[in-house]
């Protein structure tokens, strides 16, 4: 099971395209399946049957989370189970595909009902104190003030920020090249405050973490080595807290804030697709909702006669 497994695996990579996070979502998803396979006495992905999968998505409800304690009540939410069925029905349509399988088990497989929840972005004073220069430039905080400044005024995300490469910058012409998922290339234009801090920290912070061995991406860490994700992460929270801002910010609030502004001052909904690089158009639209909310929200506070009277 492990090699058909690891074919698969390559194929998300070399000709998907997919994102690694992605991918290792998937790998952890089919070698959660795989061992709960072996409990069953199932060794041959040939073997497995639709009633097999539903059995194993049942067991997936029930069963106490790791992250959790013994006594606790959560199970895996309707997000983590649509992406099992989601890496499921990829895998046994690849097997199918590729003839390693027989029929594609996984074809009726169902997914689940998904809430859509709104995202959450960050008001202009909430965005105007975390922008805020620091007290002291050192070549970190030049680096974490770039990071800001182009996250919220290009909306990239958080793998693209870590990925980008000096390559890609088009500072003097006002734009980026970014390779976003599915190694799908977009060109996104970048405000010039953005423009300042990225050729503040290129010119002055950049080349005190530099090392022979640095790659050529953008953002650096103290070793001059690439930033991990995680790294990149703690800056913004790091950030957040001392700029006294009570909420848990992530570098994708800056990514929501950059759409969700730029939808209430009139910006076209289909640019803002193509500068997020959404396949989708329904995927952006979710921005709508949040100024429709937030449009109610501010006639119910300040128009005359928004709120009911009695007689």
């Amino acid at each position: 099971m492990d090699e058909l497994l690891e074919d698969f695996l390559t194929y998300l990579r070399l000709e998907r395209g997919l994102a690694d996070h992605t991918v290792r979502s998937y790998q952890a998803v089919l070698r959660n399946f795989t061992a709960w396979a072996k409990t069953q006495g199932i060794s041959d992905w040939s073997a497995v049957t639709l009633a097999r999968l539903t059995a194993f998505l049942l067991a997936e409800t029930t069963r106490p989370l790791a992250t959790e304690p013994p006594e606790s009540i959560r199970r895996l939410s309707s997000e983590s189970l649509y992406l099992e069925v989601a890496a499921l029905r990829a895998f046994f349509k690849f097997g199918e595909r590729e003839k390693h399988l027989p029929v594609d088990v996984a074809e009726n497989l169902s997914h689940p009902r998904r809430w859509k929840r709104l995202p959450k972005d960050m008001t202009s004073a909430e965005i105007n104190a975390l922008l805020a220069p620091p007290s002291v430039w050192t070549a970190g905080e030049l680096r974490d003030q770039a990071i800001l400044e182009l996250a919220y005024a290009s909306g990239l995300r958080l793998a693209e920020l870590c990925g980008l490469r000096l390559e890609q910058l088009r500072l003097d012409e006002g734009f980026i090249n970014v390779i976003g998922k599915g190694n799908k290339e977009r060109v996104v234009p970048v405000g010039q405050q953005a423009i300042a801090a990225l050729e503040h920290y290129l010119k002055t912070g950049r080349p005190k973490l530099l090392t022979r061995r640095s790659p050529a991406n953008v953002f650096l860490n103290q070793r001059g080595t690439a930033m991990a994700p995680n790294t990149l992460w703690s800056r913004v929270k790091r950030r957040a807290h001392h700029a006294g801002i009570a909420r848990n910010v992530t570098p994708h609030m800056l990514r929501h804030s950059f759409a969700t502004h730029l939808l209430e001052h009139g910006a076209d909904l289909r640019v803002i697709q193509e500068m997020l690089g959404h396949a989708s158009i329904q995927t952006t639209e979710v921005y709508t909702h949040v100024t429709g909310s937030r449009l109610r929200d501010i006639h119910r506070r300040f128009h005359p006669r928004s709120r009911s009277t009695t007689p």
